[in-house]
Order: structure tokens, then C-alpha cells, then sequence
């Protein structure tokens, strides 16, 4: 009969086969920093995301059983995305967009549900019957990061990432709930930033807070991915030439020196995006390219609104012509965007 260590271990070794490279095991219990994220909804620091603050998701991030009431194990995943660096991957030129580097491929939410169905199936081929399960990608309510520092895949950075000592930060997060117990994994308590700052000194908006929250409203990935309306004026000029998410904080953090390589499903390399050709795409033009991939969830007219400002931090004269045409753009945020990149390098350039 085939023990509950062993189970565990088969586990491992089958999901590293689907490309989790890391796996680990937790209870279902509370997770510890529940009161933390209550206190970050109370000052309103998660912005537009009212499904964060929706009573019945904080229910049940407060305690996963409410999910799965039969849970008696969580199973938490990591799979990794490629690095920006070392060596200078990712860097961008004049004139060109920056792209998060999870996005550079597939959308991992129509990528891993897969592999946790297949390793879901294998769970039950090896406990002899179906068992009782819910997993999710981001997807869930549930907190991720919690989960995952209590089943010892790494702890909470400075930065709010979860970093993994010998693999650095570059990770999506997946959880599977099971009606099957399983011995939990030793939970990760050494805090290993230390004294280091870097991600605090390099945020171009100063969005990290002290307690290893953010403060969303500030943060470029939400302003660019989350934020469904115009960029507040006082942060465009901060996001530099930004498109889609942002990287700043783990690019600066020295655990990612130890970044391994990424899932080929997400990208192999950075895409190279002039601005000014992403200002002129079309709508079908954008629902072809960026179908499935993560940048379809900003939409066009959040995309385009992005660019723009990108544009009007970094680009000189020679872009005047195409944010001029995307005046003339049907979608009224497009439009104003472009009319402040315009007057950016009109200033800029003393036109």
C-alpha cells in the first residue's frame, strides 16, 4: 500500500513533469496574513478591484475550507515565466514598448488549468478513486502568496513577491484544493531580504509599503493592466515607456541572479513593439495579435491609452504624426491620452 510520503513525492515528480518546478504542501487552515489584507482593503489601497473586496470572496479567502469544505490538503504550484535578466534581457530601446515579462507568451490562465486537470487525474489515479478538488491560477479567492511561504516554496518579499531562495521570484502561482490528506511541507519563515531595499529604491512610483503591501493605486502593473480608466496625470510621466505591467522591482531584487528559465509557453523572449506602429493598430488588428495572451485583458483602448502615454515620456518629435491621428480615434480615452502625450513632447522638445 502505497504511503502518504510517498503519495507526496509521485505528486512532486509529476507535476515537475508538467512543468511546475516547484510544489509544495499546506493544511487548509486560516492563512496568517488574512488581517493584513483586511487592514490594505480598509485603507482603499486596492484601488479599482472592488471583487477584492467583494464580502463573499473575503470569506472565503479567510479560510479555504469555504471553498472546499471536504479540503483536508492544499497543493501549491509554481511555474516560471522568463526573466528580464540577468544580462539585460528585456531592456527596451527608444522608441519601443515594455511588456511584463509573463506576458510575452500564452496567457497562463488558459495555459495551466490544463496541467492541474491532468495532474488532478494522476492524484486520483494514484489514490485509487475520484477525489474531491478545486483548483485555480489567479483565479480563485484565496491568498496565493500565503499559501505557498506556509507550504515552503518561499516567502513574501519586500516587494510582495513570493521568492524562492535558490530560483528567485519569476513565478506563476497555482493552487490545487484535495479532499486527500497529505503531510504538509515544512512552511518557509526566514526572511531573506534582510536589510536590502533595492525594490523599494527602484519602484518609479514608490507604490511598496512597509508592511510587504502595495499600494495598487501607485503600482504601474495595476495602472496599466487593472485601472479601466484614464492614468491620473501626476503618475503618466512615471511610467515611462511601459505598455503592459511592469518589472522594476524584480529586475532590481538579487535573489532573481538565481532566476531559472523560463516555461517556453509563456515566451522565449521579449517581443520587440514599436510605439508607434501599436498606435496605429486596429481593433481587429489587436484582437488578432494579443488573442489569448495576457494583453488582450487591457482591451484596445487600455492597451492604446498605455502606448500613448509611453509615447509622450520617451518619444521625440518624429512621433507627432501618429499620436495626431489618434486624435481622431474612436475611443474617447485613446484620445486624451494622445492629447497629453502630444503636449508632453511639445514641452519636451520646445515646439
Amino acid at each position: 500500500m502505497i504511503t502518504s510520503t510517498d503519495l507526496k513525492e509521485r505528486i512532486k515528480e509529476k507535476a515537475r513533469e508538467l512543468g511546475f518546478v516547484l510544489a509544495g504542501v499546506t493544511t487548509p487552515e486560516p492563512p496568517p496574513h488574512f488581517s493584513t489584507f483586511e487592514h490594505w482593503l480598509a485603507q482603499g489601497q486596492h484601488g479599482t478591484m472592488a471583487y477584492l473586496a467583494d464580502e463573499r470572496s473575503r470569506t472565503r479567502r479567510a479560510d479555504p475550507r469555504e471553498i472546499l469544505p471536504e479540503c483536508k490538503s492544499i497543493l501549491v504550484l509554481a511555474t516560471p515565466y522568463m526573466s528580464p535578466s540577468p544580462g539585460g534581457r528585456g531592456a527596451r530601446g527608444e522608441g519601443e514598448a515594455r511588456i511584463a515579462s509573463y506576458a510575452w507568451g500564452a496567457d497562463y490562465h488558459d495555459v495551466l488549468p490544463a496541467r492541474m486537470k491532468e495532474l488532478v487525474q494522476f492524484i486520483e489515479e494514484q489514490a485509487g478513486g475520484p477525489i474531491r478538488n478545486r483548483y485555480y491560477t489567479d483565479t480563485g479567492p484565496i491568498l496565493e502568496r500565503d499559501l505557498a511561504q506556509r507550504a515552503g516554496i518561499g516567502w513574501i518579499g519586500k516587494n510582495t513577491c513570493l521568492i524562492n531562495p535558490k530560483q528567485g521570484s519569476y513565478f506563476l502561482l497555482s493552487e490545487i484544493l484535495l479532499d486527500l490528506a497529505l503531510e504538509p511541507d515544512l512552511p518557509m519563515v526566514t526572511d531573506h531580504c534582510g536589510t536590502c531595499t533595492r525594490c523599494i529604491t527602484a519602484c518609479p512610483t514608490q507604490c511598496i509599503l512597509p508592511n510587504r503591501t502595495l499600494d495598487a493605486k501607485r503600482c504601474i502593473s495595476y495602472l496599466t493592466i487593472e485601472l479601466k480608466d484614464d492614468i491620473p496625470t501626476d503618475l503618466r510621466p512615471l511610467i515611462s515607456n511601459w505598455a503592459f505591467g511592469c518589472d522594476v522591482c524584480q529586475m532590481v531584487c538579487p535573489w532573481n541572479r538565481f532566476a531559472v528559465e523560463g516555461d517556453p509557453a509563456f515566451g522565449t523572449q521579449n517581443p520587440s513593439r514599436s510605439l508607434t506602429e501599436e498606435l496605429e493598430i486596429t481593433p481587429q488588428e489587436f484582437n488578432q495579435r494579443f488573442k489569448r495572451t495576457p494583453i488582450q485583458r487591457a482591451k484596445r483602448r487600455g492597451y492604446l491609452r498605455n502606448v500613448a502615454v509611453a509615447l509622450g515620456n520617451t518619444a521625440g518629435w518624429h512621433a507627432l504624426p501618429v499620436l495626431n491621428k489618434a486624435l481622431e480615434d474612436p475611443e474617447p480615452m485613446v484620445r486624451e491620452h494622445a492629447k497629453w502625450a502630444v503636449e508632453e513632447i511639445k514641452k519636451r522638445n520646445g515646439l
